[in-house]
């Protein structure tokens, strides 16, 4: 069955959480992602789920990771300034493998910023914002069907792979209204984290030997199995370990475990690459603007192509290169001066010309500046 629904970004986002299985929300209202929190206060206990308006940030992700240890898929939104406060959480959800959701809808920065206005200023941050060697998992959606469809997959992927996954949204798409399709999710569309089969006794809630995946069984609290989780370096069962070789190990794990698994986590879209002279590489809504300036370039006679960036991290280096290496020259837009631009640099094997549209202005990037940029770098 399927209902097409006419609505914004964040309540596609809401509604992608539920239909994934959440049911537990901790967050502090924050503009533009307010409208998730609102939504989840009424749609959750409805569902038998429970929502929880925290006194700041900091205590909105220890929430969401105490309620996921307990076994519940778990969700919290926000903004540039809450997602600053984290990180260090952050930190400890990368570390114990605890499986969670952080939807940060951008907004103008640094510090308070542009409160309303728009930008795609925390791509570098969604990386490497909490500090040490580690993997990351962040998408962004472009328009609002991908807002309902990228929340079901991000938990999807948190739970597959033990992992914190962030929804790097923006303003502008949350706040967008346009139709989506909400259809109903088969068993088959929702994955769940693996559990453990073996005795109680011998549970080790970190051992990945012998996954395939590198991803270890996670018990909930509360059950048979005893299940520790630790922010500071442990071994297999959990306890803490200061040996070099045993911190080696989970310091590569953390980053290994998304290497092995690209070809499932890594997403990307393209459009007219096909017979493409020069291509634009963007995300977000600077997606939209770039489908536009696409149409306007090919009515000039220049062979435009569009890679989209669903994937932000781990990074499509390969998707990339592979774009790279076939066409005359690439553009860039995004909010921001240039996150994106230094990524996609760094995989241009032929060195062509890589020139970025950027804007942190609280304005959206137009069609016509994209097409300017693709005009100079087709002279």
């Amino acid at each position: 069955m399927k209902q097409i629904i006419f609505g914004m970004g964040n309540e596609a986002i809401t509604e992608g959480a539920l239909a994934a299985g959440a049911r537990f929300y901790a967050g502090y209202p924050i503009t533009p992602s307010s409208e998730i929190a609102e939504l989840s206060s009424i749609r959750l206990p409805r569902l038998g789920g429970m929502y929880v308006q925290m006194e700041d940030e900091i205590g909105s992700i220890a929430a969401i990771i105490g309620a996921s240890v307990a076994g519940v898929k778990s969700y919290t939104a926000t903004s540039g300034p809450g997602f600053s406060l984290m990180q260090e959480n952050l930190g400890v959800a990368v570390m114990g493998e605890i499986p969670c959701v952080i939807i940060n809808v951008q907004r103008s920065g640094p510090s308070t910023g542009l409160a309303t206005k728009p930008a795609q200023g925390d791509v570098m941050q969604a990386q490497w914002g909490t500090h040490g060697d580690h993997g990351i998992i962040a998408l962004s959606p472009s328009s609002v069907q991908e807002c309902y469809d990228l929340t079901v997959r991000a938990f999807n992927l948190a739970e597959r792979y033990r992992t914190p996954v962030i929804l790097l949204a923006d303003e502008i798409v949350g706040h967008m209204r346009e139709g989506y399709q909400i259809r109903e999710l088969l068993p088959h569309d929702i994955i769940d984290r693996k559990k453990p089969t073996c005795p109680p006794r011998d549970y080790q809630p970190y051992d990945f030997s012998g996954e395939e995946d590198e991803i270890a069984p996670l018990a909930p609290y509360g059950s048979e199995y005893i299940t520790r989780i630790n922010g500071s370096g442990h071994d297999e069962s959990g306890d803490a370990c200061g040996r070099p070789d045993n911190a080696a190990k989970f310091n590569s794990h953390y980053l290994n475990k998304f290497r092995i698994n690209q070809k499932d986590i890594i997403e990307t879209k393209s459009f007219d690459l096909d017979d493409a002279e020069y291509a634009i590489i963007t995300f977000g809504c600077s997606v939209r603007s770039s489908k536009a300036a696409l149409k306007l370039a090919r009515q000039k006679g220049i062979k435009a192509g569009l890679l989209q960036l669903v994937t932000i991290w781990p990074f499509p280096k390969e998707q990339v290169r592979e774009v790279c290496s076939r066409v005359k020259g690439v553009v860039v837009p995004e909010m921001n001066l240039g996150q994106i631009l230094g990524e996609v640099s760094k995989t241009n094997p032929g060195q062509i010309p890589i020139v970025g549209v950027n804007r942190v202005d609280g304005q959206m990037i137009t069609p016509y500046e994209i097409l300017a940029r693709l005009e100079e770098v087709a002279k």
